[in-house]
């Protein structure tokens, strides 16, 4: 695909596309089936039923061939209809129609698989057509020069979900273990829903905002979360690339007052399931605006800001899901209906490919030749 030349509906290649992907998911999904204890999260198993994902699994399968015969009656050809055909001849070579679950027994350890395969699943169907149909950048592909890097970190974060949860919980566990928090515990699951969920919203991104903050002002932090910035291409993959000492610090972070507070577990599975889609959503490649929606929560337009290439822009926007908390602190820009010009880092050169880009902050500096980071501008 061509870094500039968006795909065009009605000739072949977005149904090619998505006969493909669909195809891959039911050949990951059948690893889970055969590999539950090593390939799927205790936790996430309980969400879903083996009855829900054997009909998922099926539905995959006609649905990737309906797209592949689609492909080939839009487009006269088999270029792009061939490989999901293909893939999703041999996922049912390997049993994806008669597959069923069972079972799972304890694993002391284990990937994430299962997470990845339905999160990505739920991603593509909310955004793609999102972007597709309301693009703020019309110029911009789906395929651009460097979205494989970003699905490359949107797979690490999910595959490793285990280490990186046991990890960004430890800190809150350590220093707040200790306290008796039993009562405040029960007081705050008595609350009303509503209320409940919006504390749990606030007091994390209040941490969030913080964390975020000190990422941007301290200057050998920022090595790491410039990462997450150097994408010049905003889309919904734009938010995974994150540098993994950005996850560990942010997260731990956020994961604080969840621990404290101790909201129950139908508060803490909505705030998961909104924090997922709304982190995907800000980075989104999007023109909507969200009218008056946008003063209460942070949209696309309000986030892009916050990435925008233009030093005297730096240093505002830094809440992630109310635009009042950078009211309160001073950061707050929102111009209208005004969108940045670009995205980015001005200052900085960064290395291709999510290995590299993992290694570069520990040995050299995107802004100097040494580590000493002085950096010119005030991000």
């Amino acid at each position: 695909m061509s870094p500039n030349k968006r795909l065009v509906i009605g000739q072949g290649q977005i149904s090619g596309y998505i006969s493909i992907f669909l195809a891959v998911l039911v050949l990951l999904g059948i690893l889970c089936f055969h590999y539950p204890e090593k390939l799927t999260t205790p936790e996430f198993r309980e969400v879903y039923t083996k009855e829900s994902v054997e009909v998922l699994m099926l539905g995959g399968v006609i649905a990737a061939l309906f797209f592949s015969a689609l492909s080939i009656v839009l487009s006269k050809k088999l270029k792009w209809a061939w490989p999901g055909f293909l893939l999703t001849a041999l996922a049912v070579l390997l049993g994806a129609v008669t597959v069923q679950g069972r079972d799972v027994a304890k694993s002391s350890w284990h990937f994430g698989l299962d997470w990845m395969i339905l999160d990505l699943l739920l991603m593509v169907a909310i955004f793609v057509p999102l972007e597709l149909f309301f693009p703020k950048n019309t110029n911009q592909t789906k395929f651009h020069e460097e979205w494989r890097t970003d699905l490359t970190y949107f797979v690490v974060s999910h595959l490793f979900i285990q280490f990186f949860g046991i990890v960004t919980q430890k800190p809150a566990v350590l220093f707040f273990g200790w306290m008796g928090l039993d009562q405040l515990h029960t007081w705050v699951q008595s609350l009303p829903f509503v209320l409940a969920l919006f504390l749990a919203f606030f007091t994390t991104d209040l941490f969030q905002y913080w964390a975020h903050r000190i990422f941007h002002t301290w200057v050998p932090l920022w090595r790491f979360h410039s990462i997450h910035h150097s994408t010049q291409n905003m889309d919904w993959l734009a938010g995974s690339r994150t540098h993994f000492i950005d996850i560990f610090f942010t997260r731990a972070m956020t994961f604080i007052p969840l621990y404290i507070l101790g909201f129950s577990a139908t508060v803490f599975n909505v705030y998961i399931i909104f924090i997922a889609i709304h982190a995907v959503l800000i980075h989104a490649n999007t023109r909507i605006n969200f009218g008056p929606l946008k003063y209460i929560f942070t949209t696309p337009q309000y986030h892009h800001w916050h990435h925008c290439e233009d030093p005297k822009y730096y240093g505002h926007n830094f809440a992630s899901i109310f635009p009042f908390i950078d009211m309160i602190f001073g950061t707050y820009y929102l111009p209208g209906k005004e969108w940045p010009a670009g995205t980015g880092v001005h200052e900085a050169s960064y290395p291709k490919g999510f290995v590299k880009q993992t290694v570069y902050p520990f040995t050299k500096s995107p802004f100097d030749a040494d580590l000493n980071m002085e950096e010119k501008s005030d991000r």
